[in-house]
């Protein structure tokens, strides 16, 4: 299959790398020091030369902020088989856009990220794929990701902006909060230590994706259970209620369970 991927950053070049030696793979990216390492591959910069390159599925790779953005800047360009896909952690906006073009689409959401995720050994790892995505482009993900051993899950659109908020917005909510009080220390424990690190990974990612995720409109209502529950830790310590304590120890390891 002929396989054109815009953008060439961390998850372009990862999945260039990966379907390069099954597929005919072009990548697409504005800046050409980004392709200096990507292998096996035809780069491109310049969204006309996409017209005679073809291709039959398009990986939108961009940064999320440029998703939509980057589809409509070669749409006049691809052939009306070509099968559009994106791998966005946020789906807002992007049910209207495949309605609006017309194209044949295939959603998606690998589960993992290059910061925290090993990319040579993803059998931990998820991904979720749109149910409302075409056959074609269903059948191509699902090989390509249990090909890399993910769990894959079929979600409609609305199910996958629910499980993000869950999934995503409780643990970037708690650690932008933990980072938000800390302060250096000169002899740090280990689970100080280990929340840094996370809370590093997270605040290197882009803005405008933490801020998307946060902005998910299923994510206040996932966000108020954070501060029911700090609510009621913080009454169990001011009146140092060990039975409450113990209580509340007992639900939180029922759910780690």
């Amino acid at each position: 299959m002929k396989i054109l991927i815009l953008g060439a950053g961390k998850m372009g070049s990862f999945f260039a790398d990966v379907l390069s030696f099954d597929h005919e793979v072009a990548v697409l990216d504005t800046e050409p020091k980004k392709m200096r390492f990507i292998y096996n591959t035809q780069r491109m910069t310049n969204p006309a030369e996409v017209k005679e390159f073809a291709p039959e599925l398009v990986i939108n790779a961009a940064t999320l902020k440029y998703t939509i953005a980057a589809f409509k800047n070669v749409l006049e360009y691809l052939p009306s088989t070509c099968i559009l896909s994106d791998i966005a952690s946020v789906k807002t906006g992007l049910e209207e856009f495949y309605k609006e073009c017309k194209q044949p689409f295939v959603s998606t959401h690998p589960m993992f990220g290059p910061t925290f995720a090993s990319l040579s050994d993803l059998s931990t790892q998820s991904a979720i794929i749109i149910s409302e995505s075409s056959h074609l482009g269903k059948v191509f993900f699902r090989d390509l990701y249990n090909g890399l051993k993910l769990n894959v899950f079929e979600y409609s659109f609305r199910e996958h902006d629910e499980t993000i908020a869950y999934s995503l917005s409780i643990p970037f909510a708690s650690t932008l909060v933990f980072a938000s009080v800390m302060k250096h220390q000169d002899a740090p424990g280990t689970t100080f230590k280990r929340h840094m690190n996370i809370a590093q990974g997270l605040l290197s990612e882009d803005d405008f994706l933490l801020t998307e995720i946060l902005f998910n409109p299923y994510t206040t209502q996932q966000v108020e259970q954070i501060r029911k529950k700090l609510k009621e830790l913080i009454e169990i310590i001011d009146k140092k209620d060990s039975e409450g304590m113990k209580n509340f120890l007992t639900d939180v390891r029922k759910n780690i369970e």
